[in-house]
C-alpha cells in the first residue's frame, strides 16, 4: 500500500497532473536533503565550535597571581567547586617584562587577600576568562550541532510544506477555471 502511494506521482495515469509529479519530486528532494543536509549542518556547526574553542585556547597561558583584597562574599555560592562557583576578585601578578600588573579575574571562593591563585592571560598580557574545559567544549559542540541540524531539518521541512501549499493553490485555481468552463455546458444539459 505504502509503496504504491509513494510511486503514484511517477506512474503513468490519465489522472496524473504535472503538479502531482512536481509534488513527488519535492517530497523526494526534501527527504534526501533532510537525510544528508541536516546532519552535515550539525557536524559543521559542531566543528566550528571545536575550532573556535581551540583558537581561543591558543595564545593563553596561566600565571600565578596574588589576591590584593578579600573577594566580596556571595550569598548562596556553591563552595564545592561546581560550575558557577567562581567569584570575581582583584589580583596582582608580575608581567614578562617585570612590571607589576593588577586586574579582575575569577577565583575560587574561600580565598582571602594574600592567597595565591591561578589566572589566565592572553599573548598581550591581559587577563582573560578561564578557557572552557574539554568536557564543556564537547557539551557545547554537541548542543550547537544538535540545534543546527534540527534547525536545518525544520527549515527544509517548512520549505517543503510551503512548496506543497503553493502547488495546492495552483491545483485549486486550475480546478476553479476548469469548473467555470464546464459549468455552462452542464447547465445546458440539465434543461
Amino acid at each position: 500500500m505504502f509503496r504504491s502511494d509513494f510511486l503514484r506521482p511517477w506512474r503513468h495515469s490519465p489522472l496524473r497532473r504535472r503538479s502531482d509529479v512536481a509534488e513527488g519530486w519535492l517530497v523526494l528532494v526534501t527527504a534526501v536533503l533532510i537525510a544528508l543536509g541536516a546532519p552535515a549542518a550539525g557536524l559543521a556547526a559542531a566543528q566550528a565550535v571545536d575550532t573556535g574553542t581551540e583558537q581561543a585556547r591558543q595564545g593563553r597561558h596561566t600565571i600565578s597571581a596574588v589576591l590584593t583584597e578579600n573577594p566580596p562574599p556571595r550569598i548562596g555560592v556553591d563552595v564545592s567547586g561546581g560550575v558557577g562557583s567562581r567569584i570575581h576578585a582583584t589580583v596582582r601578578w608580575t608581567a614578562a617584562d617585570g612590571s607589576a600588573r593588577t586586574g579582575v579575574t575569577t577565583v575560587a571562593p574561600g580565598l582571602r587577600a594574600g592567597d595565591r591563585t591561578t589566572a589566565w592571560i592572553d599573548r598581550y598580557g591581559a587577563l582573560v576568562r578561564d578557557p572552557v574545559t574539554p568536557r564543556q567544549a564537547t557539551g557545547e559542540s554537541i548542543a550547537l550541532g544538535t540545534v543546527a541540524g534540527t534547525s536545518a531539518g525544520l527549515l527544509l521541512l517548512g520549505a517543503q510544506r510551503t512548496g506543497r501549499a503553493l502547488l495546492n493553490r495552483h491545483r485549486y485555481a486550475r480546478w476553479e477555471r476548469e469548473w467555470a468552463a464546464e459549468d455552462p455546458r452542464w447547465g445546458q444539459r440539465a434543461t
